[in-house]
């Protein structure tokens, strides 16, 4: 079947990665090496990995530190353009998935591997988004995705695969959720959550409190940005990832960070799935509340349709374009602006900027005041209202 000698997989030690591993050995004769990203996934996940790896029949297991570069070089700059894919979704798994591919391929170049290998079903974003990372990298490389070709259908005739071969598995037939977690968030889908009628239950969530299980006092914290990048939580300078950890442990016990959306898959359906952003959330309303002070209304607007355009971009998977060289440069430039410090209030689930300040703020208390000023002279409005609307006046007349 294969003239394949070697692949590489993109491994999780799940049901469906551990299943794969035999099966590519079975089927196409090859030898295996497992991949593991770590992308800030947790501890919990990541234990035992490397042993699972080699139980499950792979020749090698590579556990990569990606965490650092992952918000350093992927999720901070997506920030500066503001995308936020259909108005609500952080783009937390779509962020994550091309530094795990770009080292994936690097994982292959150095052990001399002729596949790529993946879990990603036939249903979902992820397929398109590796396979396009896969193309623009390494286009030689062949990619093997075993959902698409093997007859195994369900949970149960992945377990019983595995049970045929001896192959030991932490997963079960109960298992309700999808989950995918890193630094970011974590995402879950499937169970009740597959009926948009049905209101999602406790054990959903695993990262964040409910509103009403978050404390009754609000909290207050500051943070500094420098040019679009967040850069000190309540006074304590830290790197990006770090940052984005502190106020992940912050933000969670108040229950911010939960949405719960039906979105649109590029695949074609909808689906519905509940994200916990905590970090995230608060990160976003502090880069939202510096625009407010710094960006003129036609820049604003600018980045509004670099944020759209973007969120479709990263949701893609089309990350190693140069359309994604574009826009990036563009919320540089507007970026450049972009530095402040500012006050959130994280309380039940929200997160409101009450307090924000820049050297770079075009709000002006002499020109805003609804008190008496002299820098503003009010007839000067009749003229520029007769001209802004100079258009609507005339096709009124030319239709008497």
């Amino acid at each position: 079947m294969s003239s394949i000698k070697k692949v590489v997989l993109a491994y999780s030690g799940g049901l469906d990665t551990s299943a794969i591993v035999p099966w590519l050995k079975e089927n196409y004769g090859c030898e295996v090496i497992a991949f593991v990203a770590d992308v800030g996934q947790g501890a919990e996940e990541l234990e035992g990995v490397e042993a699972k790896a080699i139980a499950s029949g792979a020749s090698e297991c590579y556990v990569v530190d990606l965490k650092d570069e992952m918000v350093s070089d992927y999720i901070y700059p997506t920030l500066k353009t503001g995308s936020i894919y259909e108005g609500t979704y952080l783009l937390g798994t779509s962020m994550a998935r091309p530094i795990i591919a770009k080292a994936q391929v690097e994982i292959a170049r150095k052990v001399g591997a002729d596949a790529l290998s993946h879990g990603c079903t036939g249903k979902g974003n992820d397929q398109v988004r590796f396979e396009s990372c896969f193309a623009a990298l390494a286009p030689d490389l062949k990619v093997i995705a075993p959902w698409r070709e093997w007859d195994l259908s369900s949970r149960e005739s992945l377990l019983d695969y595995l049970a045929e071969r001896n192959i030991p598995c932490s997963a079960s037939a109960t298992k309700i959720y999808s989950r995918d977690a890193n630094a970011w968030h974590i995402s879950h889908e499937g169970g009740e959550l597959e009926d948009p009628w049905c209101h999602p239950s406790d054990q959903v969530w695993t990262w964040t409190n409910s509103p009403e299980q978050a404390p009754n006092e609000p909290e207050y914290v500051t943070l500094n940005v420098v040019e679009g990048e967040v850069v000190a939580v309540n006074g304590e300078t830290l790197k990006p990832y770090d940052c984005l950890v502190k106020l992940n442990d912050i933000a969670a016990p108040h229950g911010v960070g939960r949405v719960d959306i039906v979105e649109n898959r590029l695949v074609g359906m909808k689906s519905r799935g509940c994200y916990e952003t905590p970090g995230g959330t608060v990160i976003m309303a502090a880069l939202q509340a510096v625009d407010e002070l710094v960006l003129d209304k036609s820049s604003r607007k600018w980045k509004e349709v670099l944020g759209g355009e973007f969120s479709h971009l990263v949701y893609d998977g089309r990350w190693f374009t140069p359309l994604k060289d574009s826009i990036l440069a563009a919320a540089e430039s507007l970026s450049k602006l972009a530095t402040g410090e500012i006050v959130l209030k994280l309380y039940k689930g929200q997160v409101t900027a009450v307090q924000k300040k820049s050297p770079n703020s075009l709000y002006s208390e002499d020109f805003a005041t609804f008190g008496e000023d002299d820098v503003y002279d009010q007839s000067h409005a009749e003229g520029f209202i007769r001209l802004f609307s100079l258009s609507s006046r005339i096709s009124a007349l030319t239709k008497k």
